[in-house]
């Protein structure tokens, strides 16, 4: 009986096709002749796999402005203005609320599912047919199939950490004679997807290169196969999917009462999470970028602001101290383009310039000031602003601040300025923001934050503080809905050069889908879930054994990299002692180092910390008080325009209408209509 195989695309992917047009043996032939004619073609094969590569952008883009991206409405950001391209359904109505109380409909900003099953079945063609080719050498078509095996396999990471535990498509495809019910597939469980990626990242880690030259940065590595591994077997091990057994998981089974969220927790998992994160390690390509001291400087660069004298830190080099380092300029130019890809080796993997008009570019647009041509409507809430430290490393306490400073004294004076006394922020400046550690200012808009728009060709435009206070410029106006509602922005993604108007531009900036801070941070989180005393033996992804087990020395080697790189000190030793305060910690640090890189949405889910975190009223500043009344700006006030509660349905993204109509086996995550 002749075969005729189909991938599962051909059901999952476009749903408004009939069935039988997908059985439709005519239809076979013609594809597999053109199959013939592509993988025997060198252009026409390189085509294919860049193809494979495009489904990665759009919705599938880690980071990117809301748009394509709504993860970035979390606890510690927002998007303020009514945007109808967001919400469509209705045009009246904030997208952020609509967003953040699971208010969409089944069917929106579904564009992930089509496009990573796209991309599935575009990459799995050609692991198939490459080895046809006759005009590649043996070692390019290695390193080829192990792309299109990398790029399969991250597809699946992205679908599973939306949508939770969803299909595998079988890599050989299907039986043209099967019926239609038996092309069907349920879920598969959590941990099968995560087994399946972790095994495809390994195979593929085989055949890609360490490293890749300026023309193909965008072209994953073997760190980067390495590192999507982790990230999988990272959430495999955690709360939500690892001894999970509360009501929400329960419900989330097959039709058949399988399971599809394990309730046993297995300890083991962290191990083996560790042991990943320790393979990206020991490849010896990647560490924590730093930008040099610098002594000279100008107003868009400006010198380099020591932090304050520390014993331990302050007179060693970098990683053991920050004397020969800028930490304000070293996290900075981590997103704003400064930094290219080729030069970053902290960069694991990237999209590049991820395009489509709705790249990072544009979330940069969204965050610059109205007056300098930006959309100034993504900012950030109070909860964000205060996570970040003081200059000396100590947690920041604004009822601290608002008994020790008295009234009248709040305001940073010109005098004050030029003694020095606060180097980071300009007169006028709110001193709850003065003596803060340096990737605050690398982050937050704050009220009378300075911009340096250098790219501006008329001076006037250049070198600008910027004021949220109603009647300002930038601040509240009810003509209007580009302005912060919680009187916080962000510029985290600010080039210092970027400028929407009087002829200057934004600056291409590079998305960091995945960068090595976070590997670190998780190796440390990974090894402080481990119980005390306890091993674990876990092979490395090449065969060799590791002994994994909580190190204090090894989770403080991999924190203090990037707090050090941050301008802070590391942690107490007893904070390392007690794995309940370090876990405390943890999550303060990847909420601040982490910002905006589409991480935390997903953190708070895995970790199932969202029911509490995201359901906690935003606060920010009395957007509706003027210059006149500027200390009364500062009083904490609750941002209706934000207002939001969080739903157990919200854990995972739902499934639409039309996937659920063709695939009877399917089942919807649970609080989501099931359309039965």
């Amino acid at each position: 009986m002749k075969k005729i195989y189909i991938l599962l695309i051909a059901i999952f992917a476009i749903s408004s096709t009939s069935c039988s047009d997908y059985l439709d043996s005519d239809y076979i032939f013609e594809d597999r002749e053109t199959i013939d004619k592509v993988f025997t073609d060198y252009k026409k094969t390189e085509q294919w796999l860049a193809q494979a590569y495009t489904y990665l952008l759009g919705q599938c883009c880690d980071v990117a402005s809301k748009r394509n991206t709504p993860f970035v409405f979390d606890d510690c950001m927002y998007y303020g203005d009514d945007d109808v391209t967001v919400d469509a359904t209705k045009g009246g109505a904030l997208s952020y609320n609509k967003f953040r109380e699971g208010a969409y409909d089944e069917n929106t900003f579904q564009d992930t599912w089509n496009r990573c099953y796209n991309g599935i079945r575009q990459a799995s063609i050609f692991i198939q047919y490459a080895d046809m080719s006759i005009e590649h050498s043996a070692e390019e078509i290695i390193d080829l199939k192990a792309q299109a095996r990398f790029v399969r396999a991250y597809y699946y990471w992205l679908l599973l950490r939306k949508y939770g535990p969803i299909p595998l498509v079988p890599d050989e495809g299907f039986d043209y004679n099967q019926s239609y019910e038996d092309l069907e597939l349920p879920r598969n469980t959590y941990d099968e997807c995560v087994d399946y990626i972790a095994k495809e990242m390994v195979l593929a880690a085989q055949g890609l290169p360490l490293k890749r030259d300026q023309l193909s940065i965008t072209r994953p590595t073997r760190g980067a196969a390495l590192a999507t591994r982790a990230l999988a077997m990272l959430y495999a091990a955690s709360p939500l999917m690892n001894g999970n057994d509360d009501a929400y998981a329960q419900q989330m089974a097959n039709r058949d009462g399988k399971r599809l969220l394990n309730p046993v927790y297995d300890n083991s998992k962290w191990a083996k999470a560790a042991a990943a994160c320790k393979d990206v390690m020991g490849l010896g390509v990647y560490h924590i970028y730093t930008a040099d001291f610098r002594s000279t400087h100008s107003i868009a660069f400006p010198a380099t602001i020591a932090p304050p004298i520390h014993p331990e830190y302050s007179y060693k080099h970098f990683p053991e101290g920050w004397q020969n380092i800028d930490p304000f300029e070293s996290y900075r130019s981590l997103f704003n383009g400064q930094v290219t890809a080729m030069d970053n080796p902290e960069l694991i993997f990237t999209r590049g310039n991820n395009g489509l008009g709705d790249d990072v570019n544009s979330m940069a647009n969204d965050q610059m000031p109205g007056s300098a041509g930006g959309n100034n409507c993504h900012g950030l809430t109070a909860k964000q602003c205060d996570a970040y430290a003081l200059a000396n490393g100590e947690p920041f306490d604004l009822n601290k601040f608002l008994s020790e400073t008295p009234v009248g004294e709040r305001f940073v004076t010109e005098q004050e300025v030029n003694e020095g006394k606060y180097p980071q922020v300009r007169s006028g400046v709110w001193k709850e923001y003065a003596n803060r550690e340096p990737r605050f200012y690398a982050s937050v808009a704050f009220n009378g934050a300075f911009w340096p728009f250098a790219s501006a060709r008329d001076g006037n435009y250049r070198n600008l503080q910027m004021w949220y206070y109603r009647g300002n410029t930038n601040g509240r106006t009810n003509a209007s809905d580009k302005w912060q509602p919680t009187g916080i922005g962000m510029m985290k993604y600010i080039n210092p050069k970027d400028c929407n108007t009087n002829n200057g531009k934004i600056y291409d900036k590079v998305d960091c889908a995945i960068r090595y801070a976070d590997i670190l941070l998780m190796y440390a989180e990974a090894l402080n879930e481990l119980t005390p005393g306890s091993s674990f033996e876990v092979a490395t992804w090449d065969g060799i054994p590791y002994t994994i087990s909580r190190d204090k020395e090894e989770m403080s080697r991999a924190i203090s990299q990037i707090r050090i790189r941050g301008g802070v000190p590391d942690y107490e030793e007893q904070v390392y002692e007690d794995s309940g305060e370090l876990r405390k910690y943890l999550k303060r640090e990847r909420q601040i180092e982490l910002l905006g890189e589409n991480q935390r949405y997903y953190d708070l889910r895995r970790w199932k910390d969202v029911e509490k975190e995201e359901a906690e009223p935003v606060y920010g500043c009395n957007v509706l008080m003027t210059q006149a009344k500027a200390e009364d700006f500062y009083d904490r006030v609750r941002v209706e325009k934000l207002q939001t509660s969080f739903s157990r349905k919200m854990y995972f993204w739902p499934i639409d209408y039309g996937e659920l109509k063709h695939n009877k086996r399917m089942t919807q995550a649970p609080g989501w209509k099931t359309y039965d």
